[in-house]
């Protein structure tokens, strides 16, 4: 692998950080500056990318066109299929050969993703127990046996053939597990295109026994003698690599959880399948007189001004091409511009519903917001999957540029949750009851809505904003959980969405795992690292250090500068700082390159008063402080058992034994008045001010347990029964990361009772136990969530685990807790 910059690899990445950390090195003391600049690990600008996080003025990608032909044979669940491809290389490079994703190949029983699969850890589905502590035998589960016997029962991968340039002549070409090399016969010069075809076939895997983002699901239990099938189809065709300024190809074994880096084109695609099949896909259908009736093509039509989806194939209409089948085929012809991948499904058990939606502007692109779903998607589907998609739009929109593609779509099928250009597979159904009818329960409606809106929120990132999804999961599922979060408290505030800081506290404190800046493949907790970790970081750079205005002003701004490019992580960090206008190298530091936590301790409150030097005052407050104090146990005591020798003695009595320590005498006054002849006129009017307001000083000492720096938020409780919240910035501890001072001073009626860090749960403090001042009994952790559950929101994080591929049960249950 090349490692030309920061983000060839994760190694090169922490060999970077390494270097650079070596070079400055502190040699006196224990001081660690937790606000140095990232400069010193960040790729240096260039004439690609700028130090404002810009494309550079030689930004270049690259540009693939397909053309591809594909024939479903249902009984054998096989594809054959031929394609086309014009490659444009748009780079400063000259090119000798191509690169090709052939993901298929990662079924392989000899595929680096099967190779490495581990028994009963990271990578597979079945094996349950922990072997490696030797604990328990290992066992086999239900699940891991039907995955193995998906694998065994007919050959997995590409089938390639025929791979010739565009006079027909034979390409050499070499496959490497998930990829092949084509050796082009010139070399490609910048700006020159070059063309070259193939053919291609494979057996269609059963997506719920392999978890494979795609394949069929079968339902035996159809009319249809045999049953029937939904079939989802993706990482389907031969794809060309990406070649990068800033790796040049990104040839990395596809290993099943990170997932791609593609080039924009535009596709022209035909699918032959069962005449009674209905197909939803990536771009528009250009042939609807060959395939639909006249009245679903009417239906089509007027679903472009309904209030409420419109059915293009109805109920009836697909419970009737279930139970049937034919010999028939139709061929579906569909278009689609400047995408980065083609998606596509097909069944006989597809309803189909529309609504047009309608972005504002004569410019702003009308959008076809469709839904596909089988009888088993139920009411559920009908009211929510499309109402789901155009709410989704509605708010994306805000934070990014509005969809630009003609049509949104929301497919039901086994994938959980799966997203590709203007289409989405979505997993939630209804729930079949004893009478035959069909229910859903508030948990399988709050999954639809927010798969729904997750899914279709990535056709904007990584879709549109091209970040590289095979090294870095974050820059996209970050994005996208924080923003699902937003759309789902938009659609009803009510339901428990999206990821609060306080929801990450578990995983923040663990010693299981890694630093967001890690290749997907090399996470250990995918779900916390890639989703949850980043989306409550914008969440708190959002409400907290930024506020509403700044971030969503930075994050509109990446969104457009990268619409439609590849931006790199350095990208997103510079961009988000010079939008803001905020240095957040600190944030970046912290949250994403670094395992430190969270947690702030308020360890001592101490109150102050300033001295009047008046004796005649200070003395009297000095004899109070006394008083006040409880009285010794031994004094105490001995008074009780009879006088004192004074008391004995009053005739030795002198002036000391009249008056105590603190009688004023002419001494102490007269050093009072040389104090104030001392004093310059602006001194003098200065202390006398601060003398007669009598202010309250408090001195709080907090210390950085954790180790992440974050802003100090307190919230003081007064005598009177007032409450205020006071925010210090982040940069309060620049000088002393690890325990600081802060002073407050309070007007004379306002005696502090309390102290409070983070009391809103808003910057993700792991422990909360020390946040109070004085200290405070706090609710168990176990107490917590019961009445988390009672008030249902038990949360089950709908997108974090949906595409974390060949997971153990332990493992899913860890990111779980």
């Amino acid at each position: 692998m090349k490692t030309r910059t920061l983000f060839a690899l994760a190694s090169s990445l922490l060999l970077s950080i390494g270097v650079a950390q070596a070079a400055i090195k502190q040699t006196k003391g224990d001081f660690e500056d937790k606000f140095r600049q990232l400069d010193e690990s960040l790729p240096t600008p260039n004439v690609y990318r700028n130090a404002a996080g810009e494309p550079g003025h030689q930004y270049w990608q690259q540009k693939v066109d397909y053309k591809i032909s594909i024939a479903l044979d249902e009984d054998k669940r096989r594809v054959t299929a031929s394609e086309e491809i014009v490659y444009t290389n748009n780079s400063p490079d000259t090119l000798k050969y191509l690169w090709v994703y052939l993901d298929q190949n990662r079924f392989k029983d000899d595929s680096m993703a099967r190779m490495t699969q581990t028994f009963g850890g990271v990578g597979t589905r079945g094996p349950v127990t922990n072997s490696a502590s030797g604990s328990k035998p290992a066992k086999m589960t239900m699940d891991f046996l039907r995955q193995q016997q998906a694998f065994a029962d007919r050959p997995l991968g590409f089938e390639i053939s025929n791979v010739k340039d565009g006079k027909g002549d034979a390409l050499k070409h070499t496959i490497v597990g998930t990829l092949m090399r084509i050796d082009l016969k010139q070399p490609l010069k910048p700006g020159q295109s070059t063309e070259f075809s193939l053919d291609f076939a494979f057996n269609v895997l059963e997506e719920n026994a392999v978890s494979a983002r795609s394949g069929f699901e079968h339902f035996p239990d159809d009319e249809r003698e045999g049953g029937n099938d939904i079939f989802l189809f993706a990482q389907w065709f031969p794809r060309l690599a990406a070649y990068t300024d800033y790796e040049a190809w990104t040839n990395k074994e596809f290993l099943g959880r990170g997932e791609f880096t593609l080039e924009f084109g535009d596709y022209e695609v035909e699918m032959t399948v069962p005449a009674d099949h209905i197909v939803s896909s990536t771009g528009v259908l250009q042939n609807p007189k060959d395939v639909l009736t006249k009245e679903q093509r009417k239906r089509l039509k007027d679903a472009e001004k309904a209030n409420r989806p419109v059915f293009v194939v109805t109920a009836e209409e697909a419970l009737e091409n279930e139970k049937e089948g034919t010999d028939k085929q139709k061929t579906w012809r569909f278009k689609a511009e400047n995408v980065r991948d083609f998606a596509w499904a097909t069944s006989r058990k597809f309803m189909w519903d529309a609504k047009g939606y309608e972005q504002g502007g004569e410019d702003q692109p009308f959008v076809m917001a469709m839904s596909f779903y089988p009888k088993e998607g139920g009411d559920l589907w009908k009211k929510y999957s499309t109402e789901s998609v155009i709410h989704t739009m509605e708010v994306y929109s805000r934070f990014s540029f509005d969809y630009p593609y003609p049509t949104a779509q929301s497919v039901n099928g086994p994938v959980g949750g799966m997203e590709y250009p203007m289409i989405t597979f979505n997993g939630p159904r209804t729930t079949l009851q004893d009478d035959g009818s069909r229910t859903y329960t508030l948990a399988e409606k709050r999954f639809l809505i927010g798969v729904v809106i997750h899914e279709i929120g990535h056709i904007y990132f990584p879709m549109i904003v091209n970040s590289d999804e095979r090294q870095w999961t974050w820059m996209d599922e970050g994005i996208n959980s924080f923003l699902d979060g937003v759309a789902g408290q938009e659609w009803d505030p009510d339901i428990p969405w999206g990821v609060e800081p306080r929801d990450i506290t578990g995983y923040m404190k663990s010693t299981n795992q890694v630093p967001i800046m890690t290749q997907s493949d090399s996470i250990l907790q995918f779900g916390p690292n890639a989703y949850t970790k980043p989306a409550a970081a914008y969440k708190i750079l959002r409400e907290t250090i930024l506020g509403r205005e700044l971030f969503d002003f930075a994050l509109r701004e990446y969104a457009q500068r990268w619409k439609f490019k590849r931006p790199t992580p350095t990208d997103f960090f510079r961009t988000l700082e010079e939008a803001s206008g905020v240095d957040l190298d600190w944030f970046w530091r912290g949250w994403f390159y670094s395992t430190d936590h969270v947690d702030i301790s308020i360890d001592k409150v101490s109150k102050l008063r300033i001295d009047t030097e008046d004796p005649d005052i200070d003395f009297d407050r000095d004899r109070q402080r006394e008083l006040d104090k409880p009285m010794p146990v031994t004094v105490e005591r001995n008074m009780q058992e009879g006088k004192t020798w004074v008391e004995r003695n009053p005739d030795i009595r002198d002036f000391y034994d009249e008056n105590d320590r603190w009688t004023v005498t002419n001494k102490e006054r007269n050093a009072y008045k040389k104090f104030l002849d001392g004093l310059e006129d602006w001194e003098r009017t200065a202390f006398e001010r601060a003398v007669s307001e009598d202010q309250n000083y408090y001195v709080m000492e907090f210390s950085n347990i954790g180790g992440l720096v974050m802003p100090i938020i307190i919230e003081a409780t007064y005598k009177d029964g007032t409450k205020e919240r006071i925010y210090y910035p982040a940069e309060i501890w620049r000088r002393s990361p690890k325990q600081v001072q802060k002073l407050l001073v309070t007007p004379k009626e306002k005696e502090l009772v309390s102290i409070e860090v983070d009391p809103r749960w808003e910057t993700a403090d792991v422990d909360v136990t020390n946040n109070h001042y004085p200290r405070k009994i706090i609710e168990s952790r176990i107490e917590a969530y019961k009445a988390k559950k009672r008030t249902g929101n038990a949360r089950r994080d709908i997108m974090q685990d949906i595409k974390t591929e060949l997971k153990t049960d332990d493992e899913n249950k860890e990111e779980q807790n």
